[in-house]
């Protein structure tokens, strides 16, 4: 399966039992972790597109995890918490996440929930789903990078919302302002750390030098714009 990749992080069995399988059916791929220290741990190895988040963790603060996912991951971030006071939720968003969903809840609301964080950007060239760019191919539809040697890489489906819009605009400047309406969420600290890692994840998988970016070019102080000769198939 190539769906995008939901964690989930919460320490009730039942809560990541039926996650998982609702999720699944859905056609999402899913890994499920009890304790933030093995969650952490296993986002060493492996980038998920949306992580779902309890607040109520027996090894570690919900809220400070949230904050830390929203910084370094790039990942999507989605509460699920049976806290429900108002509060709760505004500092949760403003940590970074993008929604939250109080308990119980009806797992056809995460789903739905997750599809609407994780949809395509709707545009000219949401249809299609494959991009070449100087010597890269970029399969949307498998989430695969494949270079002009035939090497293929993945990328999640985070890095491939960002991909996409610079694909979309190519050799214009694109603001974070822009980026953060094309992309959704809410601006901040949080936002702009996020993009900053889905961006260096990109530079990377492209092989491009971090001192001196030959596509992803940084304008200091106005945003990003890329420098490649871009053909949609």
């Amino acid at each position: 399966m190539n769906g995008p990749l939901v964690t989930i992080l919460d320490d009730e069995p039942q809560i990541r039992t039926m996650l998982s399988d609702a999720l699944a059916e859905a056609g999402f791929r899913t890994a499920a972790y009890a304790r933030a220290t093995e969650f952490e741990a296993a986002l060493r190895s492996a980038t998920p597109d949306l992580c779902l988040v309890d607040l109520g963790l027996p090894d570690r603060d919900g809220l400070a995890v949230v904050h830390r996912l929203a910084l370094e991951s790039g990942a999507a971030i989605i509460i699920i918490s049976g806290r429900s006071q108002v509060q709760d939720k505004v500092t949760g968003l403003e940590l970074g996440a993008d929604d939250y969903i109080i308990k119980p809840f009806d797992p056809a609301e995460v789903v739905a929930r997750v599809r609407a964080r994780l949809r395509q950007p709707k545009s000219k060239d949401a249809a299609h789903q494959t991009a070449a760019f100087n010597g890269w191919t970029a399969f949307f539809d498998s989430y695969t990078l494949v270079d002009e040697t035939g090497a293929e890489s993945t990328f999640s489906h985070a890095e491939g919302e960002v991909l996409r819009m610079f694909l979309e605009s190519p050799k214009r400047l694109i603001s974070r302002q822009q980026m953060q309406e094309h992309l959704g969420g809410a601006a901040g600290e949080s936002f702009d750390r996020a993009m900053d890692v889905r961006i260096s994840r990109l530079r990377t998988k492209l092989n491009e030098d971090p001192k001196n970016p030959r596509l992803i070019k940084t304008i200091y102080g106005a945003g990003y714009i890329f420098l490649g000769d871009v053909s949609w198939l």
